[in-house]
C-alpha cells in the first residue's frame, strides 16, 4: 500500500493520512499502536492531554519500522502556554516518549481568553531551533489567531489541526490554511457520538463505489486536501481506514456530501473563539 506524501512549508513531509491515538493508553494502547504501524500507518497523533506519549514511544520502539520513517506528533496543553512552562512541557514530552526528538509539536488550543497563545508559539519556535522538534504547528486556530502568531514571530505554522468532517466541513478555514501554505489536519474525521456512519447519503455513495461509509468519508477528506486522523483499535478497521487511495469520488459525490453540512455541525460545540482546554 502506497500512501501519498504531503510536503509541509518547512520542507519536511507527512503521510496523507494518520492514526489518532486518543484513549489508547497502557499496554492495550501500545498493542493497538504497534498494530497500526504494522498495518501501514507512519503518522501517529498524540498529545500531552491524551496521557499516552509513553505508550506511543514504546510502540515505536517495539515496531519493526525505523524511527526515522515515522512521524510522531504531540501537543502543548493550555495550562502550559507561558513561555518557560511551554519549553519545560516539551522537554517532558521528549522524556516520556524517549524518542530523542518529536517530529511535530502542535499547540492544542489557542485559549484566547488567556491571551498567552502568542507566547506559547514563541516557545514552539524556540524548541524547533533547539532541535527538540522537527516541525511546529497548531490546532483549532482561527484565521485571527493564526495572523497574530505569524505577525509576532515571522513563522507560519506548518499544520492546523481542526475538527473537520462532512457535517462540519470548514471550507473557509481549509481555504485560508491552503492560501497561507498550512496543511489542514482533521480530528474526529468520522464524527464522534453522531450518526454520520449511518447517513443515507453517505451509504448510497458507499454502495455505489463498493466501499464502507467510513472509507468514503476518509476519501472525501483526501480529495478536499485535508489529512484525516482516524482512530481504530482493531487491525481490520485500521487497515480499512488506510484503503482510501485506490478509488475516487466523483464531482457529484462531493456535491452530495456538501449538502450534509450543518450550521451546528460541531460534535461538542467546541468553538475555538470561546472554548478553552487546559
Amino acid at each position: 500500500m502506497t500512501i501519498p506524501a504531503i510536503t509541509l512549508n518547512d520542507g519536511t513531509d507527512i503521510p496523507a493520512v494518520g492514526f489518532g491515538t486518543y484513549k489508547l493508553n497502557g499496554e492495550d494502547g501500545v498493542g493497538a499502536i504497534v498494530n497500526a504501524i504494522d498495518s501501514g500507518y507512519r503518522l501517529l497523533d498524540s498529545a500531552v492531554n491524551y496521557e499516552n506519549e509513553g505508550a506511543v514511544g514504546e510502540a515505536v520502539r517495539r515496531s519493526r519500522i525505523p524511527r526515522e520513517d515515522l512521524r510522531i506528533t504531540s501537543k502543548l496543553p493550555g495550562r502550559h502556554h507561558a513561555y518557560d512552562q511551554a519549553l519545560t512541557c516539551i522537554q517532558e514530552s521528549l522524556f516520556r516518549t524517549q524518542l530523542g526528538y518529536i517530529d511535530i509539536y502542535l499547540m492544542h488550543w489557542p485559549n484566547p481568553k488567556q491571551g498567552l497563545y502568542v507566547e506559547a508559539w514563541s516557545a514552539l519556535v524556540e524548541a524547533q531551533k533547539r532541535g527538540w522538534v522537527k516541525s511546529i504547528g497548531v490546532c483549532n486556530f482561527l484565521p485571527e489567531h493564526l495572523e497574530k502568531i505569524i505577525a509576532a514571530s515571522g513563522v507560519t505554522p506548518c499544520i492546523n489541526q481542526i475538527e473537520l468532517h462532512p457535517y462540519f466541513p470548514q471550507h473557509a478555514q481549509l481555504a485560508w490554511d491552503k492560501a497561507h501554505g498550512i496543511v489542514t489536519q482533521a480530528w474526529s474525521p468520522i464524527g464522534r457520538g453522531n450518526d454520520m456512519a449511518k447517513d443515507p447519503v453517505l451509504q448510497q455513495i458507499a454502495d455505489r463505489v463498493g466501499r464502507s461509509v467510513v472509507q468514503v468519508i476518509l476519501r472525501w477528506h483526501h480529495q478536499l486536501g485535508a489529512v484525516a486522523l482516524p482512530k481504530a483499535s482493531s487491525v481490520k478497521r485500521q487497515q480499512e481506514n488506510l484503503a482510501l487511495f485506490d478509488f475516487e469520488l466523483t464531482a457529484a459525490d462531493m456535491a452530495a456530501i456538501a449538502t450534509l453540512a450543518k450550521p451546528d455541525g460541531r460534535t461538542a460545540d467546541q468553538d475555538p473563539a470561546q472554548y478553552e482546554e487546559f
